[in-house]
């Protein structure tokens, strides 16, 4: 349990950074623009291919912390008990949404493998495999996050139910 949400933690991290460096992209593509009328070539193609990556590679830690978008619209209108069920049924919603993904993906991103698929013409071109396994492996990472925080909902081990229901506890408890 302990190595998955370092692991999650250490990609999350990787994609931070990742943002860093996409904004120093941009602040050197506009520049380029503006100052020597002379954008760099694929910067569109990098950004969008990285925006997708950076959100799926964020998504296990925010399973973990509790930092998916929520309401407590219905939480707050039933016991523990009926907030626990809602929380799980929330997290098989998404271990469905997530397992659809990776099933979903597979194909296309063999595809993309297979016949090195890419976007851009002219200077740059960026490939789509990469970003394609990064959803399906992130997918597959989220879903299984999704069902090791039912476990743990259930055997009680979250830090406190009705401010962070994913929060783990990292108590010695």
């Amino acid at each position: 349990m302990g190595a998955l949400v370092r692991f999650a933690r250490t990609i999350h991290l990787i994609s931070a950074f990742w943002i860093l460096g996409l904004a120093v992209l941009i602040f050197l593509d506009v520049s380029g623009r503006s100052l020597l009328s002379s954008p760099i070539p694929g910067t569109k193609e990098v950004l969008q291919n990285s925006v997708v990556a950076i959100t799926f590679l964020q998504l296990p830690l925010a399973i973990y912390t509790g930092s998916m978008l929520r309401t407590s619209i219905f939480a707050d209108a039933v016991p523990p008990a009926g907030r626990r069920l809602l929380r799980t049924f929330a997290a098989l919603l998404g271990v469905a949404f997530l397992v659809g993904l990776v099933l979903s993906t597979w194909q296309p991103f063999l595809d993309a493998w297979r016949i090195g698929e890419y976007e851009g013409e002219g200077a740059l071109r960026v490939p789509t495999w990469p970003v394609r396994g990064t959803v399906l492996v992130m997918s597959a990472f989220g879903a299984i996050a999704y069902l090791m925080m039912i476990v743990l909902d259930w055997q009680g081990r979250l830090v406190d139910e009705s401010e962070a229901p994913a929060s783990l506890n990292t108590g010695g408890g």
